[in-house]
């Protein structure tokens, strides 16, 4: 008999920072250990980057984005296009900017340990259906 040690599952959540032009990453496991972070271009080639650096680390469980209506939208789209659950995350805590100061990666942490914790849980905004296409119109009016 012949026994196969198998490697425990790992299961990540990926918090991210967005900006107009570079979305900074960050990864925890279940345990809430700090695995890593990136910053990467806020565009497609930069999507499937930080996809595949976040697959790197495990079985990803969740993308917490913050702004998913506005700079993280073209995240946002790609990575539910790619059968990715994501969900919104507000702004950090101002007791968390006070405590460690105000920085992409510390923005991008607070976003997945929010997730993590089930503090946020609510899907990401859908930027592609009926309102959006309203919300865009009342902008270009406006």
């Amino acid at each position: 008999m012949t026994l196969v040690a198998t490697q425990p599952t790992r299961t990540i959540t990926i918090g991210v920072d967005t900006h107009s032009l570079v979305h900074h990453a960050a990864a925890v496991d279940q345990d809430g250990r700090l695995l890593g972070d990136q910053r990467f271009p806020a565009d497609p080639c930069g999507y499937r980057q930080l996809l595949d650096w976040s697959a790197g680390f495990g079985i990803i469980n969740v993308f917490g984005i913050e702004c998913t209506g506005s700079y993280g939208a073209g995240l946002t789209r790609y990575l539910l296009a790619a059968g990715i659950d994501v969900v919104e995350v507000n702004h950090s805590h101002i007791q968390v900017r006070n405590r460690v100061g105000k920085t992409d990666a510390v923005d991008a942490e607070a976003a997945a340990r929010k997730v993590l914790s089930g503090e946020c849980s609510a899907p990401a905004k859908d930027t592609t259906g009926t309102v959006e296409a309203i919300r865009n119109l009342h902008l270009v009016r406006d």
